[in-house]
């Protein structure tokens, strides 16, 4: 009876361990899925790895009524939900439409979370398969007021001194002293970087033309008089894809006008001709046609030359902040 009691006692003490080491594993296997999908979510700088070249992107993952959505900018373009996300035992699918993506099929993305990265596959338009990896964007949360200092013009009036453009047929020139776009051509980049800077920029926007200023070759804000019909962070002194103007002011086809932008870590200002359309307001990603995606950087400024039309710039002055 002795021994037998000892044997009852052990597989009490066996089964009770078990339990408690089955409800220790079952808390923290929720815990880990938990934990899995909210290290998902957030903002993330992805660059896309075809054989050719790399190509910069943005996406957003968050949970809204216990489902995983998702927020992208792809190759070109601007910021839009997809309609497939989905998180599956640690393994990410997202979606993005062949309408959008300009391809017979859609571009399905894979991926897993390694570390602190993203990292996974596509295929290109051909099939080909294409590496990807992301980094959590950063937050770029400005320090206190900077202090600001010397204006330094990037058009001297003249020539493209100070400026970089791809070759081509089409090319931008200087005309009577004014920096004109050349309609579907290239893109102009000044060869200087910048952190945090105040950029004035004085245009003129002949009718259904379009351009923009890239900044930090990265976020652009818009000038254009032919996308009245397209969402409003589309319109003239949008931040384009993510931020509208407001109040939107009337556009003005053919006269100059001039806008102050201050750009401090992702924060952006935006005065045109005189009047705040853009008050501090956080810019969530880059614009589709960014030269890269690494916001951590600091970057040129760059002139839309792809877009149809006639711009012309002339007074084009950075304030950057001391360091």
């Amino acid at each position: 009876m002795r021994i037998q009691s000892k044997f009852f006692v052990l597989a009490v003490a066996v089964l009770c361990g078990s339990a408690v080491m089955y409800s220790q594993t079952g808390k923290s296997a929720k815990d880990t899925s938990v934990t899995s999908v909210e290290a998902y979510l957030g903002r993330w700088d992805l660059t896309l790895k075809a054989p050719d070249r790399e190509y910069p992107s943005w996406l957003e993952l968050r949970m809204e009524g216990g489902q995983l959505k998702a927020v992208l900018v792809s190759r070109w373009g601007n910021a839009r939900p997809l309609p497939k996300a989905e998180l599956s035992n640690g393994h990410l699918t997202f979606v993005s439409p062949k309408e959008e993506e300009e391809r017979p099929d859609d571009m399905v993305f894979e991926g897993t979370l390694v570390g602190k990265m993203l990292s996974g596959t596509t295929t290109g338009p051909d099939g080909t398969k294409w590496q990807w990896t992301g980094e959590r964007a950063p937050a770029l949360k400005p320090k206190g007021s900077p202090k600001w200092g010397k204006p330094i013009p990037l058009f001297n009036g003249k020539d493209l001194t100070g400026w970089t453009q791809a070759t081509g047929a089409k090319q931008w020139k200087v005309e009577d002293g004014n920096l004109i776009t050349p309609g579907n051509g290239p893109e102009l980049l000044n060869n200087s970087k910048f952190e945090d800077f105040k950029l004035h920029v004085e245009f003129k926007c002949d009718a259904n033309s379009n351009s923009g200023v890239y900044l930090r070759g990265r976020y652009e804000v818009q000038i254009e008089t032919d996308s009245i019909e397209e969402p409003p962070s589309h319109h003239m002194g949008g931040v384009y894809g993510f931020l509208a103007a407001s109040p939107e002011l009337p556009r003005k086809p053919g006269e100059w006008q001039s806008y102050d932008i201050t750009l401090i870590g992702r924060w952006i200002t935006v005065v045109q001709n005189g009047q705040t359309i853009i008050d501090n307001k956080e810019i969530p990603g880059i614009t589709g046609g960014a030269l890269d995606s690494h916001e951590e950087l600091p970057g040129p400024i760059y002139l839309q030359g792809s877009e149809k039309g006639r711009v012309a710039y002339r007074s084009i002055v950075i304030t950057p902040a001391e360091k």
